[in-house]
């Protein structure tokens, strides 16, 4: 490991460190099976399937599909997932990469043809092909228990969506600010606008429209929504609003099974998807930090917070340039990946001044669900589904109920670049699902929600597990810390003044946050010895840990 670069702290008074944890929950712990997410009607959903036999897998997909229904701005079947699932039968932890694709007409010089510069963050041009429910049918098809058809599992999803459900106060607020951006676009606003507006604390909404796509996707399956009705929904509002999706754009609709790229971190071992998505920078992260005696600082003190601000900051550098589609691009995974590359990049934080780096060479706001399940058998799955922005593109395909993603805003329009766009290419992706291994058997499977904070979440509540002995609730409700470019940090309430002034004196510009927005929302399971599990559940969003 590389030479720590440490402050001259001897002349300094000690750090105030009293944290206050705002939630305060108890783990939840079972032992027949365990449901973590961020709405409790959706864990419901996926503890039922659990008490009547089936696995972790089933159980993930109703607990996502009742989550389309009743946390519409995160999440649906119109957007992308990600999972990485421990299979206790064949001991092997593997991944699934359910992210869509650019349509065919989706070239730099077409987009530039348009007058843009960027790829926006809503409208059709922000759509690419919805990977999410072929990932959702790839991933029952390997790993479910098939004692369940795909429409018993959506069942509680199609109910909440005929019969209704009341709003909580954090969807009321995230529904309520995005009641522009859906009454831009007309089946939006008759979908989700009912009354003109967006519904309200404990008012009930119905979708009668999601109810009967699901209902024809658990007859028809696969094929229903990539060669059938809900494809040809979208093309036709696809061609309404100007944009490029023809029904061959959804011939190639297939998620891609994948080895997970891991690092190892004092004895434990983080694993991810491989690019196209970010989960690369907690790895990165993790490589830089292995080299600071993190236990030796106070939870939460300046010294703390600087050097995990610090690793991010360079990770988030190296994943600006460095990941892509690589089916698409050459990404120096092995360079970017090995322990040698975290020493030279460690070389580069100073103790005492924060900095605004480049990437390296290497050698060789946002809306997202996550949700975790752990099994009876001792299968584990980390699984998260998302839209990206509130409500995606603001594109309801006609009268489907199928909000779609935003997800082609990850893409670049700088020719050259790694993540410039193309046909059949996939974009960079925020959304990052966590699993951790030690000694070779699963020890927690978890996410952190939410666009740029996913990879830090991931460093901050593992540190906060391995370096400081939290467990796994106790990780979820700690101050978190937020990177947001240059030197800018945004700091939770329940960090010390003297920390901040601290982290100001270094040269960081601080910003305290008024509340949990922006900092994630975050769920996990612990393997505990003699099959016990162990979850948590954020209170930053409705969420909620059941098990029996």
């Amino acid at each position: 490991m590389g030479q720590a670069t440490l402050p001259d702290t001897k002349d300094r008074p000690e750090p105030t460190t009293k944290i206050t944890l705002p939630g305060g929950r108890s783990p939840v712990l079972a032992r027949e099976g365990v449901v973590a997410t961020s709405q409790p009607l959706a864990a419901t959903a996926g503890l039922q399937v659990l008490r009547v036999g089936g696995n972790a897998v089933d159980a993930a997909i109703a607990a996502a599909a009742a989550l389309n229904v009743v946390e519409p701005q995160s999440t649906g079947i119109g957007g992308d997932m990600f999972l990485i699932y421990w299979d206790n039968n064949e001991k092997r932890l593997v991944g699934l990469n359910g992210s869509g694709r650019a349509p065919q007409g989706a070239t730099l010089e077409r987009y530039r043809s348009e007058g843009l510069t960027a790829v926006p963050g809503e409208g059709i041009f922000a759509v690419t092909v919805p990977g999410a429910f072929d990932g959702w049918c790839s991933a029952l098809d390997r790993f479910g228990s098939g004692k369940k058809s795909l429409t018993e599992l959506l069942a509680p999803a199609i109910h909440y969506a005929e019969s209704g459900f009341p709003l909580t106060p954090i969807i009321a607020n995230a529904w309520r600010l995005q009641e522009k951006k859906l009454s831009s676009f007309e089946g939006s606003k008759r979908t989700y606008l009912p009354g003109g507006r967006a519904p309200r604390v404990g008012e009930i909404f119905r979708n009668p429209n999601l109810a009967a796509t699901f209902r024809l996707l658990g007859d028809g399956g696969r094929e229903a929504f990539y060669h059938g009705p809900v494809a040809e929904a979208i093309v036709r509002a696809s061609g309404e609003l100007g944009g490029l999706f023809e029904m061959e754009d959804f011939d190639g609709a297939r998620c891609t099974w994948v080895e997970p790229v891991r690092t190892g971190y004092r004895g434990y071992e983080l694993c991810q998807i491989p690019p196209n998505g970010q989960g690369l920078a907690a790895l990165i992260c993790l490589n830089i930090l292995e080299g600071y005696p993190l236990s030796e600082f106070s939870f939460g003190s300046a010294e703390h917070f600087h050097y995990l601000i610090e690793a991010m900051k360079l990770s988030f550098a190296d994943r600006n340039k460095y990941i892509a589609d690589m089916e698409h691009a050459e990404v120096p995974l092995e360079g970017l990946l090995s322990k040698t590359y975290g020493e030279e990049r460690r070389r580069l934080i100073s103790g005492d001044s924060a900095a605004d780096p480049a990437p390296g060479a290497p050698h060789g706001s946002s809306d997202t669900i996550y949700l975790t399940v752990a099994d009876r058998d001792g299968n584990m799955c980390s699984f998260i589904n998302s839209l990206f922005h509130h409500f995606g593109s603001g594109v309801t395909a006609g009268d489907t109920g199928v909000m779609l993603q935003s997800r082609g805003f990850g893409f670049s329009l700088e020719e050259g670049h790694l993540n410039c766009i193309a046909p059949g290419k996939r974009p960079l992706h925020t959304i990052i699902p966590g699993f951790v291994m030690r000694d070779g058997e699963p020890w927690m499977s978890y996410g952190v929600m939410g666009g740029d904070m996913q990879p830090q979440g991931h460093v901050q509540m593992l540190s906060n597990m391995v370096d400081f002995g939290m467990n796994v609730q106790e990780a979820i409700e700690a101050p978190r810390f937020r990177v947001l470019g240059g030197l800018e940090v945004a700091v939770e309430h329940g960090v010390p003044d003297e920390v901040l002034d601290d982290l100001t004196r270094r040269g960081h510009d601080v910003a305290r946050s008024g509340g949990y927005e922006g900092f994630g929302g975050a769920q996990g399971i612990v393997r505990l010895p003699e099959g016990v599990y162990m979850a948590g559940s954020d209170h930053r969003r409705d969420g909620c840990a059941t098990g029996y």
